[in-house]
């Protein structure tokens, strides 16, 4: 029988946004679910404002599932850092469990993670990320005073894992399988979130959905979508994420090449109550990235069974699998990706790999990922 415990989860929480926020909220729910006391502590100060490089760092909408949390950190006051530990501290908890994807972020939660370690608290990192998709002078050395921080490491791909080794982080760790997002609702039916979308029935569709980076790929997709239109005259592809860099330069491209009536584009930040009707209008995911670890778009596609195409990077192929839950392609290649999307369509590969997705799915289990964190803790 697992024991019990009183549980610190520091990091980003509604009414932050993105992918690290959506695993925490996740990961909450399912320790308060297997009876553990757990106490979420997230920030008064995520980012400062002239370096995030979005249009807002909060949700618009609604928490799906509300989390209660203590906004104690501001990532830039050291002040608020060490008031953050002793008032952790104060409420003696058997572990932190501390997600950690950034640089940025090393020294508030390194000096959160030393102060409760010193006492006694013990440290377990989700590493997300150790090393970041874009990188930076200092990055290396940020990342191994957080990590050296921690008594535990939880990786979700070897691309991670390797990443620590060459930081010589010494902390136990486990590898474990991404768990599957499944916070966004039921599936929802295709034809009606077609309809919402402008998009006919029987037109094949293709989904690019996240926040749009450069290591993301998707000038690599629109170079290869003349020669998917070629084949596949009403082909679709759906654009949803908001962009993180100049986005007239996609824009322009998809002018250029004379996509526009293929393209369904909402370059923005697309909220959780809105997330499933995306995926429900599509035929297959594309993620044509030049660098990845692991991801969590990948692992909403699995929650509504959906295929995937993606580049053999980081730990994408791990995840999905050459002709398992999805096609794997190399990186970089227009062509590679045009012939995967089209051999998808024209050799009737859905169903097969929907049955793969479907497999992946009950095998990247939340019950199963809490498990190795009470193992650690």
């Amino acid at each position: 029988m697992t024991l019990r415990r009183k549980i610190a989860l520091i990091g980003p929480i509604y009414p932050y946004r993105g992918g690290i926020a959506h695993f925490s909220e996740t990961l909450y729910w399912r320790l308060q679910e297997r009876l553990h006391t757990v106490t979420a502590i997230t920030f008064t100060r995520q980012y400062p404002a002239l370096l995030f490089p979005g249009k807002s760092q909060n949700e618009s909408g609604p928490a799906m599932r509300p989390v209660p949390s203590l906004r104690l950190v501001d990532s830039v006051n050291p002040v608020t850092w060490y008031r953050a530990a002793l008032q952790v501290a104060r409420w003696e908890p058997d572990a932190a469990v501390i997600p950690y994807w950034m640089p940025f972020f090393a020294p508030s939660l390194g000096t959160i993670a030393r102060r409760l370690r010193a006492r006694g608290v013990r440290i377990l990192a989700i590493v997300h990320n150790a090393i970041p998709h874009e990188r930076h002078m200092g990055d290396k050395a940020l990342s191994r005073s957080f990590l050296r921080a921690a008594h535990g490491c939880i990786v979700m791909s070897g691309e991670v894992e390797r990443d620590l080794d060459m930081l010589k982080v010494k902390a136990q760790r486990k590898l474990l399988n991404h768990p599957v997002y499944d916070k966004f609702g039921p599936v929802m039916d295709g034809s009606q979130a077609r309809a919402a979308l402008g998009i006919p029935d029987s037109a094949p569709v293709l989904l690019f959905f996240g926040f749009i980076r450069r290591y993301k790929g998707l000038d690599v997709l629109l170079e290869s979508m003349p020669a998917i239109r070629g084949v596949l005259p009403d082909v679709r592809l759906v654009i949803a994420g908001e962009c993180y860099e100049d986005e007239a330069r996609y824009r322009s491209l998809i002018e250029a090449k004379g996509l526009s009536p293929h393209v369904v584009l909402h370059m923005d930040y697309i909220p959780g109550s809105e997330v499933r009707k995306y995926f429900a209008a599509a035929d297959v995911v594309v993620q044509p990235y030049t660098a990845a670890t692991q991801s969590g778009v990948a692992q909403v596609a699995f929650h509504f069974e959906k295929p995937l195409i993606i580049t053999s990077v980081g730990g994408l192929s791990e995840i999905v699998g050459h002709e398992e839950a999805g096609l794997v392609v190399p990186p970089g290649e227009p062509r590679a990706l045009s012939d995967a999307v089209i051999r998808f369509f024209r050799d009737g590969l859905r169903e097969q790999l929907e049955e793969g997705v479907r497999r992946k799915k009950r095998a990247h289990s939340w019950d199963s990922f809490c498990e190795a964190v009470e193992d650690m803790i």
